[in-house]
């Protein structure tokens, strides 16, 4: 079964940082853009960053610019959330997509549907 992975998540403190991980089983991701998610309890999903399959191209919501970053590495099949300065808003699970055929702006936006998501890993910035 083709799956994403999302790992790396856990309880931080405000101001604090964690390393975010989406592998892929059983299928390369180097075709993909591949997109960060997030849904907070008792709110809708939301697109968080994403990246193109080269790596050239990067989104990201402006809630994080500055404190998120996303990156790739094709070699691992794997792509990376680095989240430092973390706030209490934060505080979702966050999900890993991927999706084939997209502009990295569309697929933050969610206009079209995902090829492959993860099941998530929680988050929760609290002190």
């Amino acid at each position: 079964q083709l799956q994403l992975v999302e790992s790396g998540g856990g309880l931080v403190q405000p101001g604090g940082s964690l390393r975010l991980s989406c592998t892929a089983s059983r299928f390369t991701l180097d075709y993909y853009s591949i997109g960060w998610f997030r849904q907070a309890p008792g709110k809708e999903r939301e697109g968080v960053t994403c990246i193109s399959s080269s790596g050239r191209t990067t989104n990201y919501a402006d809630s994080v610019k500055g404190r998120f970053t996303i990156s790739r590495d094709n070699a691992k099949n794997t792509v990376y959330l680095q989240m430092n300065s973390l706030k209490p808003e934060d505080t979702a699970v966050y999900y890993c997509a991927a999706r084939e055929i997209t502009t990295v702006q569309a697929m933050c936006a969610m206009r079209y549907d995902m090829d492959y998501w993860g099941k998530g890993t929680l988050v929760t910035v609290s002190s």
